[in-house]
């Protein structure tokens, strides 16, 4: 990867921070605290959240008859999504220690903090939960396997891809065969 190259992703991770800043600027009329991994509002801004809660009995009333119907087979993901889950901690466990680099940690992917906003009901909650759930496991396994691909397989692909992981910029180029296990070497020392 040349320095023009590699000045713009920096340009563009610069522009993420600064995005991400102002998205925090302009969501900064909600007031809340994180307090050891829990969100606690004020008083006043957790009864005023209240008061605009949905009743479990208009929230029935108000669903599609045919969402209440496929809701099993929505939720019944759940159970290869667990077994996912598993399998990735056995994975991350094994191939960590064997190859000696390091996974992202699952925390900054599955993230549960929606229950604690008080203008859900619990049967919202608990479909955010699910999402949460789901949505973090799946951006958790991609980071794992971007991670991995990163160590075995760090080459670009022909055709253009519709998503690319964190790794994949830094990839060695494809077709780029010129000192291609010097580079790989590289690589793999600059990412352990």
């Amino acid at each position: 990867m040349n320095d023009t190259i590699k000045n713009m992703i920096a340009d563009i991770e610069a522009m993420k921070v600064k995005l991400g800043k102002e998205i925090e600027k302009q969501e900064s009329h909600v007031s809340y605290e994180i307090k050891n991994g829990y969100v606690a509002f004020e008083k006043e801004i957790l009864e005023k959240q209240q008061e605009n809660m949905k009743s479990l009995w208009q929230w029935f009333t108000e669903t599609p008859l045919l969402h209440l119907l496929s809701s099993p087979v929505v939720y019944m993901m759940v159970f290869p999504a667990m077994l996912l889950d598993v399998m990735l901690f056995i994975y991350t466990k094994v191939v960590s220690g064997v190859f000696k680099f390091n996974f992202p940690p699952r925390d900054e992917y599955v993230v549960f903090d929606r229950q604690y906003l008080g203008y859900l009901n619990s049967m919202e909650k608990l479909n955010c939960m699910y999402c949460s759930y789901f949505n973090g496991l799946m951006a958790y396994a991609s980071a794992i396997a971007g991670r991995t691909e990163f160590y075995f397989c760090p080459i670009k692909h022909a055709k253009k891809i519709a998503y690319k992981h964190e790794y994949y910029d830094a990839f060695l180029g494809y077709g780029d065969e010129e000192r291609y296990q010097e580079k790989l070497k590289k690589l793999r020392e600059e990412k352990r």
